[in-house]
């Protein structure tokens, strides 16, 4: 029972992320037919067209697809940084021993995709796309994941989502470091300073969604004007959310057993409204539970079906739809580049490096996962959707033949990795020869 009930929270994300891919597939789908059929000029002029504030002394415009790739994005960053954080103060990234296996594999599927990139590139201009590989989209590959039912076991599943926060976290810091614009140190320290202001309010624990609010668009907005991409200030706002609960369980329920009890005595009305005197203790019960919920946790539980079943699918629709035949000469280098980098830089380097680790100690492989899962896995994790167009749109920023290319490479590379993984994972078979001879058990 204990062990149920440890696990729902994950399962509850599993079944979450697992509809998210379901929608995502079905937006990129949406998006390729729009943009390559008789309404295609629709589809551009749709996410070109420019909303902002104008006024005689103040202008800030943007077009629509840039408020969904620098504001709602941030807003999917502000997730993750949240998921995180969880991760590394209470979940299964918060010890050496449990971020080991997730580690070494989250290494593997970034350095030897960009080690592929780097060596099979032949043109100075593509070199800066070498970021657009290293990333798992956690929905596609979880939704696949999901769909094998009980042929994967939960481990391999928290495997996964483990080893793609640490992807993650290698794709923001390469966001903020080699693709962010020329700095103007002022406005940034200026949002720095802010941002302390925060942490020291969150480490006192202080939280107040307002102020949260309120501090995130100034920050943003500083970001975006100091030259660093703004979904950057969404991954450092998290940070600065409470996790600590104000009160324990305990206290929690001897107070929820008072209000019990006068709710029960308070004065009942004969119509269908509440007496004062039960609206004060529904009043105080909000109070109490604020105080019990975890700031961060609440926060994240609140975010997470807005971005699984709205932002992500926004973004896919508006940054998938790739006109074939729109006369832009399209790269085959750089669209070959990045579905090898896709299927066998994730497929090959994932596993070459948890296999080592595994045979020098560095790392304990779970008794119910085989060397068979982890290769499917890590063909699962060659799906790069969300992430790596995102990038792509990065590194090509005025250059649309090549972010065009990118993000062939990306969808084919996607679909011939998950179609990979999933078929070696469907027809697993355990071979104990070949696990022993690596120390997998």
């Amino acid at each position: 029972m204990i062990q149920k009930v440890f696990l729902t929270p994950f399962q509850k994300f599993v079944k979450i992320e697992s509809f998210s891919g379901i929608l995502l597939l079905f937006s990129t789908v949406i998006a390729l037919i729009w943009a390559n059929s008789a309404l295609g000029s629709t589809y551009n002029s749709i996410w070109k067209y420019e909303l902002g504030i104008v006024t005689e002394t103040f202008e800030f415009k943007k077009p629509l697809i840039l408020w969904i790739n620098d504001g709602l994005m941030a807003v999917f960053f502000f997730l993750i940084g949240l998921e995180i954080k969880r991760e590394l103060l209470v979940g299964e990234l918060n010890s050496v021993k449990k971020i080991a296996f997730p580690l070494f594999g989250a290494l593997g599927g970034m350095i030897v995709p960009v080690l592929f990139f780097v060596l099979l590139n032949q043109n100075p201009e593509t070199f800066s796309g070498w970021g657009i590989p290293m990333a798992t989209d956690i929905a596609f590959s979880l939704a696949i994941l999901n769909s094998l039912g009980k042929r994967v076991p939960l481990s391999l599943k928290i495997f996964l989502t483990a080893f793609a926060i640490v992807d993650d976290i290698g794709a923001v810091l390469v966001i903020a470091i080699f693709y962010s614009g020329t700095i103007n140190v002022v406005l940034l320290l200026g949002a720095l300073a802010m941002l302390s202001v925060l942490y020291f309010l969150g480490w006192k624990g202080f939280y107040s969604k307002f102020v949260l609010i309120f501090t995130g668009i100034v920050v943003w907005f500083l970001f975006l004007k100091s030259g660093i991409h703004p979904t950057v200030a969404g991954i450092l706002l998290a940070f600065s959310v409470p996790i600590r609960q104000k009160i324990d369980t305990k206290t929690f329920l001897d107070q929820l057993e008072t209000i019990y009890a006068n709710i029960k005595g308070s004065t009942i009305l004969q119509k269908p409204i509440l007496s004062n005197e039960q609206i004060e203790h529904i009043d105080t019960l909000e109070d109490w539970t604020t105080k019990f919920q975890s700031p961060l946790q609440h926060l994240e539980h609140n975010l997470h079906g807005w971005v699984a079943y709205f932002i992500i699918p926004v973004f896919a629709l508006a940054n998938a739809g790739v006109m074939v035949n729109s006369g832009v000469e399209l790269d085959t280098a750089l669209i070959i580049n990045i579905i090898i980098c896709l299927i066998l830089g994730k497929g090959l380097g994932i596993p070459i490096v948890v296999f080592l680790a595994n045979k020098v100690n560095l790392l304990t492989i779970p008794n119910d996962i085989n060397i068979q899962q982890i290769i499917g896995v890590s063909f699962l994790a060659g799906i790069g959707f969300t992430m790596a167009i995102f990038i792509s749109s990065l590194a090509f920023l005025s250059k649309p033949e090549y972010i065009d290319s990118a993000k062939i490479g990306i969808l084919i590379g996607s679909f011939i990795s998950g179609l990979i993984g999933y078929f070696i994972l469907r027809f697993n078979k355990r071979s104990k020869q070949i696990d022993e001879s690596l120390n997998i058990n």
